[in-house]
């Protein structure tokens, strides 16, 4: 692995950390009371928001000009069904975070707290999931493992 790419790898793996650091603040947001609605409303908003940001970072260091999933797709094409189900759960779960944060920002109804709760709770664990197949790809090409913990 050269220098280059070497150097590459560290910053996916410092995103990756604050990507999962993203996803534990909505976690936190979620957990507190929903009684409390207008404070609740604006500490999940804020955590949104964050792990919005963070997914498009994300999105741009696998997929941009250079990025990672290029790289896979060309080193290990055995992998590309992978990676295209990486990418296209990166439509998906960015339009949801966009859509969440639309319907908080008042463009749709939030409705029944506890449903939204659960919803958006539903999506963090997607989200985890994603970022372990992310892993496990590129494991498989590099046999690297990029964690996200350092």
């Amino acid at each position: 692995m050269d220098l280059e790419f070497s150097d590459y790898l560290k910053r996916v793996r410092a995103h990756r950390a604050e990507l999962r650091d993203s996803v534990a603040a909505v976690d936190e947001a979620l957990a507190a009371p929903v009684a409390r609605q207008d404070a609740w409303l604006d500490r999940v908003r804020t955590a949104l928001g964050e792990l919005a940001h963070d997914f498009r970072v994300h999105i741009d260091l696998t997929e941009g000009e250079g990025g990672l999933y290029a790289d896979v797709r060309r080193t290990s094409p055995r992998l590309s069904g992978q990676v295209r189900r990486l990418t296209d759960e990166h439509m998906r779960y960015a339009a949801h975070l966009d859509s969440l944060l639309a319907r908080l920002d008042g463009a749709g109804p939030v409705g029944d707290l506890l449903a939204f709760r659960e919803e958006v709770t539903a999506l963090m664990g997607q989200l985890v999931r994603h970022r372990q197949a992310g892993a496990d790809v590129v494991f498989e090409a590099y046999e690297v493992d990029i964690g996200g913990s350092e």
